[in-house]
C-alpha cells in the first residue's frame, strides 16, 4: 500500500504533474472514506506548495447504494441547489481538483440500470456548466487512483493480499518506481507531444480502424480538430496533466463522419455496473444498434441518455506496448483501462481538441463537428491485431498502428 515516502511522492506528482497547483489557490480533493489518509497526505504537501485553502468532498459507495436501494428516483433527482453551487464555486474562484477513482466497479451491481441511468441523467443535466467548464480546462484537474480492497479484489481475485498486488501495479504506471518520478514524467510527457505533433502536421481527415474481432470503422475528424496529449493549458495559462497515469493522444472526431461497427476490447465499467463484449454500429455518426453479452440494457440506457450519446465526442489512440498494456491487468477501472487501448468516447468532445474551441459557443463547436452531451463515457477498443490507417484531404494514406502498436 501507499504508505510513508512513497505516499508522500504520490501527492507530490499529483499536484505538480497532475494540477500543477499554484501559490494562493484552493484545492478540492474528492477522495474515498477508505482512504482518508490519501487525502490528508495531498492536503499537508498542497500548503507546503502554497495553496490558500483545501477542502475535501468525501465519497463512499456503500452509502451511496442504500440510497439507492430505499430511496424512490424522485428523491434521488432531487439534487440540493447547495451541490450545484459549490461546483460553480470552484471555477468563479480558480480551484483545481484531485479526484481519486478507487471506486468497487460492482458496487451496484444489483441495482436496476434503470434507476441508476435516470439519477444520472438528472445530475448530468443539472452538473453540465461545471462539466463544460472542466472539458474546457477552465480550472486544472486530475484523476489518479490508489487502491481499495473491494477493487483490488476484482482485479486480483486469488490474491492472499490483493490491494499490495493493486498498490504495486499502480506504482509502476504512475512511475513511482522511478528514482526521480517528476524527471520521468516531464520525459514522458514530451514524447507524448511529439506523436501528437506528427498526427497535427499530417491532418488527417479520417481514421479507419480494423482487426479480427470484427471492428471496420471509418472515423471522421472534425474540422480544425487537434490532437493533444498528456500535458493541457488550462484558462489560466498553466499546464496539467489530467490524468495519471496517461499513454494517450487524442482528438474531436465528427460527430456526423462515423461509419461501420465497433467491437469492445475490454469490459467496460459504468456508474457501479459491468459491460462486456459489446460492440456498436454507426451509419452517418449516429448509433444505429448495439449488443453486449453482459450490460446490454445498461449500454442502451447510456446510449440513449441524450442525442449527444448517440454519437462519440473522442478518439484516442495508445499501443499496445504501453506500460499498462504489457502488465496484462483488466483493472476494471477506465483511467487505467483506456489506457491500455485504444479507445472511443460516446458523448460530449473536449473543445480544446479543436483549434481555438475555448472560445467558441456550442453551436460554433457543433458546426465544426465536436460533438456535446452530458456524457462522455470511454470504451476500449484496441486490440493485438488492430489496424488504424490515417487518411488525408488528398486520400493519402499512412499507416499509424499495426499490430496494435504504433508504427510513426
Amino acid at each position: 500500500m501507499l504508505k510513508g515516502k512513497l505516499l508522500e511522492k504520490f501527492a507530490e506528482l499529483s499536484l505538480k504533474i497532475g494540477v500543477n497547483i499554484q501559490k494562493g489557490q484552493g484545492l478540492l480533493i474528492v477522495c474515498p472514506v477508505e482512504k482518508s489518509e490519501v487525502a490528508v497526505a495531498i492536503s499537508k504537501k498542497a500548503y507546503e506548495f502554497g495553496a490558500k485553502i483545501v477542502d475535501i468532498r468525501w465519497e463512499c459507495d456503500e452509502t451511496e447504494k442504500i440510497n439507492y436501494q430505499f430511496a424512490d428516483t424522485k428523491a434521488l433527482c432531487d439534487i440540493p441547489k447547495w451541490i450545484i453551487d459549490s461546483r460553480e464555486y470552484l471555477v468563479k474562484n480558480n480551484f483545481c481538483y484531485i479526484a481519486i477513482a478507487s471506486e468497487n466497479p460492482s458496487a451496484f451491481k444489483d441495482i436496476p440500470s434503470e434507476k441508476i441511468s435516470k439519477v444520472q441523467q438528472v445530475k448530468g443535466k443539472l452538473l453540465k456548466s461545471f462539466s463544460d467548464s472542466v472539458m474546457n480546462n477552465e480550472i486544472r484537474w486530475c484523476v489518479v487512483s490508489v487502491p481499495t480492497y473491494k477493487w483490488a479484489k476484482q482485479v486480483f481475485p486469488k490474491s492472499k493480499d490483493p490491494e499490495k498486488e493493486l498498490s504495486s501495479a499502480i506504482e509502476k504506471t504512475m512511475r513511482l518506481d522511478k528514482s526521480n518520478p517528476l524527471s520521468a514524467w516531464n520525459k514522458h510527457i514530451q514524447a507524448l507531444q511529439k506523436r501528437a505533433e506528427f498526427l497535427n502536421k499530417h491532418n488527417f481527415e479520417y481514421l479507419h480502424f480494423t482487426n479480427s474481432l470484427g471492428t471496420n470503422l471509418t472515423v471522421g475528424l472534425a474540422k480544425n480538430h487537434t490532437w493533444l496529449s498528456a500535458e493541457e493549458m488550462a484558462k489560466d495559462k498553466v499546464k496539467f496533466v489530467a490524468n495519471m497515469p496517461t499513454e494517450e493522444v487524442f482528438t474531436a472526431p465528427h460527430k456526423d463522419k462515423v461509419n461501420g461497427t465497433v467491437y469492445s476490447a475490454m469490459p467496460l465499467c459504468y456508474n457501479g455496473q459491468i459491460i462486456d463484449k459489446f460492440s456498436i454500429t454507426f451509419s452517418k455518426g449516429k448509433v444505429v444498434s448495439c449488443k453486449a453479452k453482459k450490460g446490454e440494457a445498461l449500454l442502451k440506457k447510456l446510449i440513449e441518455t441524450d442525442n449527444g450519446t448517440k454519437s462519440i465526442g473522442e478518439v484516442a489512440l495508445i499501443g499496445k506496448d504501453s506500460p499498462i498494456a504489457q502488465s496484462n491487468i483488466l483493472f476494471y477501472n477506465t483511467l487505467f483501462d483506456e489506457n491500455a487501448s485504444c479507445h472511443l468516447a460516446l458523448g460530449k468532445a473536449y473543445p480544446t481538441t479543436i483549434k481555438g474551441g475555448d472560445k467558441l459557443s456550442i453551436t460554433e463547436l457543433k458546426k465544426l463537428g465536436a460533438n456535446d452531451s452530458i456524457e462522455h463515457v470511454d470504451f476500449m477498443i484496441g486490440t493485438k491485431d488492430l489496424s488504424v490507417i490515417g487518411i488525408d484531404y488528398e486520400k493519402k494514406k499512412i499507416t499509424i498502428i499495426k499490430n496494435g502498436k504504433f508504427v510513426i
